[in-house]
């Protein structure tokens, strides 16, 4: 369903998700597929892609999908073509595919760093670098996928920090050096989100759950379509004049910090 967008918002608009064969970042890409676009899913499991594309054509969707490791820029680049060759340019391309595990600095090897760095920060990059010939100029939107661990610290969570800061900075340079070609570029912050993999790690049982719940002052954990709600409106008209936006959605978590919160541990 449409919710509360007009349901033909997004009717002839491609839309590129990448890692949007689960969680967020497919709850992205099914409403925009509700809204008219036609939706290329990437991610590396291709039966995970697959499972999303008939999820979507099932509902009434347009979609294609491809298999492609974000750390590869040159998978990126033929994912990339292969949508631009099935759809025509991208008016929205969506950085979301992210790595994440609970560990301390001490308790993490460099490549343990270096593997969540790759995912999340170089493969926005591959993913947006690869994407610029591919849009449609001016008009196109770019949405990152970023997290609050970039200007909340947390203990176990160095690594995603530091990768998701990146993100951001990379969000704002190319709101900058691509604003004269008319491509808006933003960065979504997700809160805590109820029934994703990535919560699932950080609050690995009940007592953690409500702790993280008391840390926020909604008091409660958000969802998927509270964010995909969002992605929808930074690609639209009605924010045709925001670009290099880092647009927090959590309730109001990051207004207060981490608490304190020991992720993944009781």
């Amino acid at each position: 369903m449409a919710g509360i967008y007009q349901e033909a918002l997004f009717e002839d608009k491609v839309a590129f998700v990448a890692g949007g064969s689960s969680g967020i970042n497919l709850r992205i890409a099914e409403r925009f597929a509700e809204l008219g676009a036609r939706v290329a899913i990437v991610s590396r499991s291709l039966e995970k892609v697959q499972a999303a594309v008939d999820g979507i054509v099932s509902a009434g969707g347009t979609a294609f999908g491809q298999s492609a490791d974000v750390r590869d820029p040159e998978a990126v680049g033929s994912a990339l073509a292969a949508t631009a060759a099935e759809f025509g340019e991208i008016d929205i391309l969506v950085s979301g595919a992210a790595g994440n595990f609970v560990a301390r600095a001490l308790d993490m090897s460099p490549n343990a760093f270096k593997t969540v760095v790759d995912i999340d920060l170089l493969g926005t990059f591959n993913v947006l670098r690869a994407g610029f010939e591919h849009l449609r100029r001016p008009g196109a939107s770019v949405i990152n996928i970023s997290a609050g661990q970039a200007f909340v610290p947390m203990i176990g969570q160095s690594h995603v920090g530091s990768a998701k800061a990146g993100v951001d900075m990379l969000t704002k340079n190319l709101a900058v050096e691509w604003g004269p070609a008319g491509v808006r570029v933003n960065s979504i912050v997700p809160g805590p989100i109820e029934d994703t993999e990535g919560m699932a790690r950080l609050a690995s049982n009940e007592k953690l759950k409500q702790a993280f719940e008391r840390a926020i002052p909604l008091q409660r954990y958000g969802s998927k379509d509270e964010i995909a709600d969002l992605a929808v409106f930074l690609s639209s008209a009605a924010a045709s004049y925001i670009t290099g936006a880092i647009v927090v959605c959590d309730g109001g978590q990051t207004l207060i910090g981490s608490g304190g919160i020991k992720v993944g541990q009781e």
